[in-house]
Parts: C-alpha cells; structure tokens; sequence
C-alpha cells in the first residue's frame, strides 16, 4: 500500500474530476454528468488554522450499483496523516467489509470498518517511529440501493468490489452508544475561535454549492464541507455498475465518531444523522472515567476535545474509534445531506445550514 506523504503540512485530498461519459468506474472524487441520483458538491475552508488538516472523499455508483455512492469528510488534528489516509484508503476498507462480510448488516460493517481503518492508522503511527501522531473525526455516509427486505438480490455472486485492501485486520466489536439527548443536540461548546469573517466565509460556501441541488426533490444530493486540498490517485478495477430494478429503495446509512456531523434536509427541516462525541457530553465522560481516564475543561486527559477519532494512538484507550450509526430510508420529502466538520457547526446550529443552503 502506497504510505507516501509529502513534506508539506497541509492535508491532500484527490483531486476532483469529471468522468468522460456516464460511468465514473468506482474514481474516487470522480463526477458523472450522467449521474441522475444525485449531484455532489464540496468546500473547504482553512479558516484561522495555519494548516489544512482535513481531507474529503466521495464515490459515484460505489459497489457496483447504479445510484449508490460513498461520502466522507475526515477532520485532521495534531498533523494531517490520519485524514490524508482515510481520504485516499477508507472507502476501500469499506468496499472490503462489504464484500467479505455481505450477510452482516450495512451498521455492522460499518463499525467493522471504522475499527479496522482505525487500527491500521495505529500501526502506521508504529512504524513511523512516533513521527506520525494524528487523529481525525470522521462522518461518512453511503447511499445504498436495495430490496425492500434490506438485501440486493439483483446482484451476481460474488459482489462487484475491487481488491481486498493489505492489513485490512480482523473484525472489532463495538460500542453502541446511548441515543442523542435533547441537550445533546444543540451546537456544542466552540473548540476553536471562529471570526465573523469565518461565519461568512462559510455561509457563503454553503450557498454557492446550491448548483448541486437535483432537478426533482424526490433526488437527494449530498454535499460535503471541509478544509482540505488534493492527493495521488489509488489504482482500483471496476465494472460497468449494475442498474438496480424501478422498485428499489434507497437507504442512507451514516456512521461518524468525533464531532463531524451529518445532517439531512427533510420537507426543509434539518434531521440529525450522527452523534456529537465530545468531553463536554456527559455520557462520554462518563465512559471515559470508568476507562481509568478523566475529563478537564471538556477535553479527555485536558488534552483532546472528541471522544472518538480515528487515529490518536497514544490516547486510544479512552478515545476510540467506535462510531455512531443510523439508517434512513429516503423519500420524496428528502432534499439533500450536509456533511461538515465541526467548523461549520461551530458557528451555525443544523437548522441554520439547512436554511443557508436553502436560501
């Protein structure tokens, strides 16, 4: 696997690209112009950071199948290696577990992958020789076309995936965690001070990415925000994907850990996809002190602000990578899907995106 970084201290994420004709053949950051599902769009802002830190990543028609896809934002801090990584290599580990574990549900393989990627990312800080010490927060969200029992009985045996990412590890168990509160809900503490001109800044990011809204409300687009720039493409196989029968569903399931949050627009209200992991939550403290660990000043150890990442090898005995999962069956009320890092949710609350894209 190619482990190459350069010198540079700002994260890189593949660069964005337009597939020729209709199928983009599983390219990561690849558009389609004949992609009628869906329509995808990114910003990335540093803001007052000296460096970019965070990384994005998406795939038209991922697996295979026609109208699914794979979204992601991976928010870098303490170095930008964790979340350069999982930019290029997550949605492999995914297309991995999706293939070797296909009778286990999408939340369970899921959490498979998170553990796996995460434990990857720990043996790469090993072998670096304590150079490489960072950690991201992570949402993702994957756009899955299905039968009405939850399975994909349309496709041949075996299922359309590339190679099996190397050191893709065993299977972890997980931590279900408690479901959001209503004080959970509300914007959390700010970590990191936003200016007014940050706050414009991403509002009028939100806005200019209104070319990707569908032509029919019945078509979700998914978009993501960031602060993040380009990396080396990886090299994978792919068929042309398959279409999926007039009849089929379409599902999104969503896993984050850490503060990267997932909110969908529903009839132009924001529903909450994900779960804020933050030293201020009381349920994660709580975890975190019976793990042997303590909270100060909303930061576990009075070190890190999340309470899961991927990555932070040093501290992984309290923050863990465990994610938070749902699954939503969308619907002709269901617009589009913000995902964001916690600087955009820093400075505006779920509904305020929603609207600001609206707008």
């Amino acid at each position: 696997m190619n482990l190459r970084f350069t010198d540079s201290p700002n994260a890189r994420s593949k660069s964005i690209t337009t597939a020729d004709g209709i199928d983009t053949f599983g390219i990561l950051n690849q558009h389609s112009t004949g992609n009628g599902a869906y329509k995808v769009g990114v910003s990335e802002d540093v803001g007052t950071r000296r460096y970019m830190e965070d990384a994005h990543s998406f795939v038209v028609d991922y697996a295979g199948v026609r109208g699914q896809g794979f979204f992601a934002i991976f928010d870098g801090h303490a170095g930008k290696h964790a979340a350069e990584w999982c930019g290029a290599h997550f949605h492999e580990y995914l297309l991995d577990g999706l293939r070797t574990s296909s009778s286990a549900t999408i939340p369970d393989v899921l959490n498979e992958t998170f553990h796996n990627v995460d434990k990857r990312i720990s043996r790469l800080s090993e072998e670096s020789d304590g150079k490489i010490h960072s950690g991201c927060t992570v949402v993702t969200a994957f756009l899955r076309i299905e039968d009405a029992d939850g399975r994909q009985s349309f496709l041949p045996a075996p299922p359309l995936s590339p190679p099996s990412p190397t050191d893709s590890g065993s299977r972890s168990g997980s931590e279900s965690p408690t479901e959001p509160t209503d004080e959970s809900k509300e914007t959390g503490k700010k970590a990191k001070s936003k200016s007014p001109a940050s706050a414009s800044r991403f509002a009028r990011a939100l806005k200019s990415l209104g070319g990707s809204s569908p032509t029919s409300p019945s078509l979700p687009s998914a978009f993501s925000a960031t602060r993040g720039q380009t990396s080396p493409p990886s090299v994978q196989t792919y068929t042309v994907p398959i279409d999926a029968p007039p009849n089929s569903r379409r599902v999104l399931y969503t896993a984050n850990a850490g503060d990267a949050r997932g909110v969908l627009c529903r009839a132009g209200r924001a529903v909450r996809l994900t779960y804020d992991h933050k030293g201020s939550d009381k349920q994660e403290a709580k975890r975190i002190t019976d793990a042997g660990g303590f909270v100060m000043s909303g930061r576990v150890n009075g070190v890190l602000a999340v309470t899961r990442s991927l990555g932070d090898s040093s501290m992984k005995e309290y923050v863990v990578g465990s994610p938070y999962t749902t699954e939503t069956e969308l619907g002709s009320d269901d617009e589009f899907v913000i995902l964001a890092c916690d600087g955009l949710w820093d400075i505006t609350g779920d509904q305020g995106a929603i609207d600001l894209r609206r707008s």
